[in-house]
């Protein structure tokens, strides 16, 4: 099985920057598809970027494309999501999710393995 903890959440000023960890465990996911969703209070659970492990597709959802960046260390197994020109309605809980398919894939119910999340807030 894989494991999948998140960090390096916080609390920024809009317009600033942070960058997301995810340390992945366990089995191999060198053919997994990796992603990143977000949940902001009482509101559903929304797609953010994906990419293979490999790094041949990667998907951005329109309202983070330009500004968020995801990207994996090798070496690490360790999953990024580096987040710029951060806006007040980014505030959510960011977590990280592996799919069993080489396909990258928007929607939460394809990932099989999630992180427990980490808090992201953006004042004004």
């Amino acid at each position: 099985q894989v494991q999948l903890v998140e960090s390096g959440g916080g609390l920024v000023q809009a317009g600033g920057s942070l960058r997301l960890s995810c340390a992945a465990s366990g089995s191999t996911v060198r053919s997994y598809t990796m992603g990143w969703f977000r949940q902001a209070p009482g509101k559903e659970r929304e797609f953010v970027a994906a990419t293979s492990w490999s790094g041949g597709t990667t998907y951005d959802a329109d309202s983070v494309a330009g500004r968020f960046t995801i990207s994996i260390d090798y070496a690490k197994n360790t999953m990024y999501l580096q987040m710029n020109t951060l806006k007040p309605d980014d505030t959510a809980v960011y977590s990280c999710a592996a799919r069993r398919n080489l396909a990258a894939s928007r929607r939460s119910d394809d990932y099989d393995y999630w992180g427990q999340g980490t808090q992201v807030t953006v004042s004004s």
